[in-house]
C-alpha cells in the first residue's frame, strides 16, 4: 500500500508494437543526423524555441525529484564576449600545460584548439549548473541527490529538443568553469556542469570525419 499522495498516471498513451517500433526508429533516424559543429551562423533563434527546449529538459527524472539544475541562457553580445575571453584563457593553459599528451592525441582528429570564436558567433549559450541543495519547490533548501546524473539526463533531453527544432549544438567544458558562475551571477552552491552552444550551423560548417565514427549496437549494449 502506498502511504504517500499520488494520482492516476496521465499522458501515457499505449501504442501497438508496430507503431512503437516506427516511432522509435523515426526518432533514432532524427537523432542519428545530429552533429556537433563549431561553425555557427549568427542567425537569431526565437526565445520561445529555447524556452520549450528548456521545459523539455526540466521534465527529466532526478534524484528524489529535486530537479537539481539551473539553465542560464546567455544571449547578450557583451556576456558572450566575456565568456569567450574567459574560456579561451582556460583553453590556452589546457593545451599548453595541463593536458597530457594522450589526451591531446585523442583530440587531434577532431581539430579542436584554444580558439572558441563560436562562443560569440552563436546566438545562444546555455550555461548548465548543478545545485548541491534545493528541492522541488521554490525556496527549498534540502540536500540534492545524484546531481551529476540528474543534470546529465536533463542535458541530453535539452540537446535532443534543440536538435528537433532544427538547431545545432556544441557541448563545451573548459576546465575550470568557475567563471561561468561569476558571469551568470549564480550562487556558491551551484557548480557549472557544461556550456551548451546552440544555433543554426554556418553555411560552410564542417564535421570532422572522426566524429562520424559511432559504435554499433553490439559495441554499446548486450542482452543478458
Amino acid at each position: 500500500m502506498r502511504d504517500h499522495p499520488s494520482q492516476k498516471l496521465t499522458g501515457y498513451v499505449p501504442v501497438e508494437d508496430a507503431e512503437g517500433l516506427a516511432r522509435v526508429t523515426a526518432f533514432r533516424d532524427m537523432m542519428a543526423a545530429r552533429r556537433t559543429v563549431r561553425e555557427f551562423s549568427d542567425r537569431p533563434v526565437p526565445r520561445t524555441v529555447v524556452e520549450q527546449a528548456l521545459l523539455t529538459a526540466g521534465s527529466a527524472p532526478s534524484g528524489a525529484n529535486h530537479q537539481p539544475w539551473f539553465f542560464s541562457v546567455i544571449a547578450s553580445a557583451d556576456a558572450r564576449a566575456r565568456i569567450r575571453a574567459a574560456a579561451e584563457a582556460e583553453e590556452r593553459e589546457f593545451y599548453a600545460t595541463k593536458a597530457p599528451q594522450e589526451w591531446l592525441d585523442a583530440l587531434a582528429p577532431l581539430g579542436t584548439d584554444p580558439d572558441k570564436g563560436f562562443l560569440e558567433t552563436a546566438p545562444v549559450l546555455i550555461a548548465i549548473f548543478g545545485q548541491k541543495r534545493g528541492g522541488p519547490n521554490p525556496g527549498d533548501d534540502k540536500k540534492n541527490y545524484y546531481v551529476a546524473e540528474s543534470v546529465g539526463i536533463a542535458t541530453g533531453l535539452l540537446i535532443a529538443a534543440l536538435h528537433s527544432a532544427g538547431l545545432a549544438t556544441l557541448t563545451h567544458t573548459p576546465a575550470p568553469m568557475s567563471f561561468l558562475a561569476d558571469i551568470c551571477g549564480r550562487p556558491a552552491g551551484e557548480k557549472p556542469f557544461l556550456l551548451l552552444v546552440a544555433g543554426h550551423p554556418a553555411a560552410d560548417a564542417t564535421v570532422p570525419t572522426a566524429a562520424l565514427n559511432k559504435k554499433p549496437l553490439s559495441g554499446i549494449a548486450a542482452w543478458i
